[in-house]
Order: C-alpha cells, then sequence, then structure tokens
C-alpha cells in the first residue's frame, strides 16, 4: 500500500459501515483523512481514534444532498493539507418498496442521496483534479444495479445512473484521472434499517445474518484501487460474500 501513504482523501458517509472502516483502513497505511459525514459526535469520535493511532484527519459536517456542503468539505481538504487526492463518494441510503406503494419521498430522497450526491462530489473536486492535474474518483454503488430484484427498482437506478456517469466521466477524464467504482454485495452494515417494509427489512436482515461480509473487504478493494500506480486505472471493482446469488 506504498502508493496511499501522504496522499490527501476525502470521503463522504464517513461515519459509520463501509466508510468508516475504510477511512481506518486508508489512515492506517498513511494517508490524510478528511471526513464527510451529518453527525459531529461520530465525527469528532473518528477524528480521535485515528489521531490515537498516529494518523492524520480533519472532518467536515457534511450533507451530501446539499452542494454547498460538498465544495466545503474539498475546501477542509486543500485548506488543512494543501491538496486533494482522492474523493470517495460513500454516502448513501436505501429505503427500499415495491413500486406499488408509491413511496415517492423515498424515492427522491434515494436520487438525492445516492445520485445527487455523487454529482456535487464531482463538481467540488473535478476542478481541483484539473489544476493539479491528478485526482481519483472512486464512487461506492452497489450490485444492487447488477441484478435487478422486486423492491429495488429506484435503489438499483440511482446505483446505475453512477455506474453511467461513471463511465463518461472516466472518457472525459483524459490521462491524469482515475475513476474506480466499487460495488459492494450484501455487506454487514446498518442498511437493512431505514426499509420501511417489514417484510423486506426481515429478508435483509436473514442475509445479513446468514451470508453477509464484512466491511473491511470493501475497505480493502478500495485501498487496493487508490495504490495502483499513476498510470493504472482500476474502472470497477464487485465485492461480495462468495454465497451471494
Amino acid at each position: 500500500m506504498t502508493g496511499i501513504s501522504g496522499k490527501v482523501i476525502a470521503i463522504t458517509g464517513a461515519s459509520s459501515g463501509i466508510g468508516r472502516e475504510t477511512a481506518l483502513k486508508l489512515a492506517g497505511v498513511g494517508a490524510k483523512l478528511v471526513l464527510g459525514a451529518r453527525k459531529r459526535e461520530a465525527l469528532e469520535s473518528l477524528e480521535e481514534e485515528i489521531t490515537l493511532m498516529g494518523g492524520e484527519a480533519a472532518f467536515a459536517i457534511t450533507d451530501v444532498c446539499v452542494r454547498e456542503d460538498l465544495q466545503r468539505l474539498v475546501d477542509v481538504a486543500c485548506q488543512r493539507f494543501g491538496q486533494l487526492d482522492v474523493f470517495i463518494s460513500n454516502a448513501g441510503i436505501g429505503p427500499i418498496s415495491m413500486l406499488d406503494e408509491l413511496r415517492v419521498d423515498d424515492w427522491d430522497a434515494m436520487i438525492d442521496v445516492n445520485l445527487r450526491g455523487v454529482i456535487y462530489g464531482i463538481a467540488a473536486a473535478l476542478p481541483i483534479f484539473r489544476r493539479q492535474s491528478s485526482g481519483h474518483f472512486v464512487s461506492v454503488i452497489s450490485t444492487a444495479g447488477l441484478k435487478i430484484v422486486p423492491g429495488q427498482a429506484i435503489y438499483a437506478g440511482t446505483k446505475n445512473a453512477v455506474r453511467t456517469i461513471h463511465e463518461g466521466l472516466r472518457q472525459e477524464a483524459g490521462p491524469n484521472l482515475r475513476v474506480t467504482g466499487i460495488s459492494p454485495g450484501i455487506i454487514r452494515t446498518s442498511f437493512g434499517d431505514a426499509i420501511p417494509s417489514q417484510e423486506l427489512r426481515n429478508k435483509v436482515a436473514d442475509s445479513m445474518e446468514s451470508i453477509a461480509i464484512d466491511p473491511a473487504a470493501v475497505a480493502s478493494a478500495i485501498a487496493f484501487a487508490i495504490a495502483q500506480p499513476p498510470e493504472v486505472d482500476i474502472g470497477d471493482i464487485v465485492v461480495r460474500p462468495t454465497a451471494q446469488g
């Protein structure tokens, strides 16, 4: 992981789950972290944990639905550490439901967080990367976009929209920018807590109990992509349990 040491890495959704595990993994191999999430207490705790392990971190309260918050996250990186090398769009929500339930507010929320949050991150980081002639976008997508199942139409749609934007960004990026999509499968997180349907929530809980893998596996995949030499672009990585269909 020598390709990570010294890099300044901003990450959204950093306070829990995949985001928290990734922040700790990257800090442990010498990255300087700029942590974004909505909960100050969780961010302060993570910053302290990174500092106690000998790492460097800063944070900014970040709601990815608010474009100015993403800009502030990038600004903190540049002001505190003088640069930004990697922007990880990790924040995401999944209040999945059957379309017939017409939970339009939940649909809007998934579009705002899962899609607009990524776009706003690109808008904030891309000018910095262009000025530096270097930079790496990493987005946490989902296997939900690779296999469409009932109840996940809108969720999967937001994830596949990110996948499409990523490919366009990759083609426009030129020789100095890298673009990586990470698609986790069933990971041991609090994903199911936001599901309104008890039936769907139970189904997700059963999968978590039986086959879910630790978020550390996703963190390792992200670290692998970032650690590659500048001329190597890892486009897509799928990380899922061997038992996942």
